[in-house]
């Protein structure tokens, strides 16, 4: 998975960027399947997720102003994930350490670089949840997301204030690859069920 780990990131972030482009104001007061956040302050974390794994890529992760949000922009969103995706490309990327403050830690660039994977798809699906819109990931990024998901400690920290993702929900044995995701990262599958904080 590795060799293929940063254009499988880049297609998970584009379709983000797809899936926003055409937003009004109004959206962004739309209820999203992270609770207590709408889609404006949904996307405000995406983009400052984005800007913070640049600046962890490129050995400024300790920097806690490029982890920062700031109000949504369609604008800012699209060049955030420029940002990263550039940043992602760079030569060697994959053995850097990434110091990431969200987990108090420093990773090596592959496994980092991992999480993104994995929120970006999982915050894609919030995204075109809360637009009504289908989502429907290549299979290659699943394939790949599927085992970080799986590997995601499901323990007591996840009842933690802030924790990144709920409590595993239980998987049907003929789940799809998204829902699985989804399920072990404690998404609720009903339109406009509450989870925990994105």
């Amino acid at each position: 998975m590795t060799t293929n780990l940063i254009a499988l990131d880049a297609l998970a972030v584009r379709s983000t960027v797809e899936l926003v482009a055409d937003l009004t104001p109004a959206d962004l007061s739309l209820p999203t399947p992270c609770a207590g956040w709408d889609l404006g302050a949904l996307l405000a974390h995406m983009t400052a997720q984005h800007r913070g794994f640049a600046a962890a890529a490129s050995g400024h992760g300790g920097d806690l102003a490029a982890w920062s949000s700031k109000p949504y922009s369609v604008r800012d969103y699209a060049a955030s994930a420029d940002l990263v995706l550039s940043a992602f490309a760079a030569p060697g990327v994959l053995d850097r350490t990434f110091e990431l403050p969200e987990f108090g830690a420093s990773f090596p660039g592959r496994l980092a670089i991992g999480f993104h994977l994995v929120d970006y798809v999982v915050h894609g699906w919030d995204v075109a949840v809360s637009l009504g819109r289908p989502y429907a990931p290549d299979p290659a990024v699943l394939a790949a997301t599927l085992p970080l998901a799986r590997s995601v400690p499901d323990d007591a920290s996840r009842l933690a204030p802030g924790a990144a993702f709920a409590p595993a929900l239980p998987v049907p044995a003929d789940a799809d690859p998204l829902s699985e995701i989804l399920l072990r990262l404690g998404r609720k599958l009903s339109v406009g069920a509450d989870t925990k904080d994105a």
